[in-house]
């Protein structure tokens, strides 16, 4: 069997799982967990741990959830390697978008296995309102998902015009 042309963009996942667990590291290292250390206005260091999904979603759920969370992000990651592998070679920005979610699940489900929870760091503000702390993996995810978005619409344009 032959490896997808798309694979060669898996350093992009490599990269992003090393940058984010050293930054988790280094976070860990410099900062007080829930003493925020304003870096701009509107933008926070701010060191928490998340045993939820995105948004601390059932992160007050009992422990269960860090297993559960753990093996959506197993197969997640899975099907992810199996999109890439069957994407044509001029599909680029979806292999791209599809390894920055890949690094990012990667990042966040090695925290969840060693850790029990996600090292979240950065926190944003919508004026007074503290948008939820997260950290470069769900950065990665964000991207990688409105990248993913924006390679559909693109592909839809192309498909139409032939």
């Amino acid at each position: 069997m032959q490896a997808s042309p798309q694979f060669k963009w898996l350093w992009t996942s490599l990269l992003v799982v090393i940058l984010d667990q050293a930054s988790k590291q280094f976070a860990e290292m410099q900062l007080t967990p829930h003493q925020p250390v304003n870096l701009f206005p509107y933008f926070d260091w701010y060191l928490t741990y998340n045993t939820g999904a995105a948004f601390s979603l059932l992160a007050d759920a009992g422990g269960w959830q860090r297993w559960l969370f753990t093996v959506i992000a197993i197969v997640i990651s899975i099907v992810i390697v199996q999109w890439i592998r069957k994407l044509p070679g001029e599909e680029t920005l979806t292999a791209v978008s599809l390894c920055l979610i890949l690094g990012g699940a990667i990042g966040n489900l090695i925290d969840r296995i060693v850790l029990g929870h996600v090292v979240d760091y950065i926190q944003v503000w919508l004026g007074s309102y503290p948008f939820p702390a997260f950290n470069l993996a769900d950065a990665a995810i964000s991207v990688g998902a409105v990248l993913l978005i924006l390679s559909s619409f693109l592909g839809t344009r192309k498909t139409s015009s032939k």
